[in-house]
């Protein structure tokens, strides 16, 4: 398959929610590809937006880095259920390299997707995969981690990424 171009911040297509993929929308090549750029950034997650695909799709490996990949493509990806805890966490993005947000997180969650194969999925996540997975749910809203900052560390942040990229 193939790298595809990440977006970068601040590419207006990464603040627009995302509509629902189709039933019999062929996203086989895609997910592939998708999952190939996620490695070679490298990265634990990678969201439809970020390649310019504007459709609720989301790939994750939270635990590739350390020798225990979970490859998992998400299709209409919603959250069934959130715990009340909350961890926060530094959080970096493909679209915003450099850029390192402290964000308060639910420590678990279950969430239904359909997978790539049509396949309906239920599946709880906690840790390191419930901070990706609600990463990448941002992304298909319209999201970015920087936006559950105040504004004045918002501000500070972007001012710092957008003076590195000169």
């Amino acid at each position: 398959m193939s790298v595809l171009p990440i977006l970068l911040w601040p590419d207006p297509r990464l603040s627009q929610p995302c509509a629902p993929v189709q039933e019999g929308d062929d996203l086989r090549d895609l997910i592939a590809d998708m999952f190939d750029t996620m490695y070679d950034a490298p990265g634990r997650g990678l969201a439809g937006p970020q390649v310019g695909v504007l459709k609720r799709i989301f790939v994750m490996d939270a635990g590739w880095k350390d020798g225990t990949p979970t490859p998992r493509a998400c299709i209409n990806p919603h959250i069934l259920s959130r715990a009340q805890t909350q961890a926060t966490g530094a959080e970096g993005c493909l679209s915003v390299p450099g850029v390192e947000a402290r964000v308060a997180r639910s420590t678990d969650v279950t969430l239904g997707y359909t997978d790539e194969n049509g396949a309906e999925q239920r599946v709880a996540l906690s840790g390191a995969e419930a901070r990706v997975a609600l990463h990448e749910l941002d992304h298909l809203d319209g999201r970015m981690h920087f936006d559950h900052l105040s504004a004045a560390e918002r501000d500070g942040l972007l001012s710092d990424y957008e003076a590195a990229r000169g």
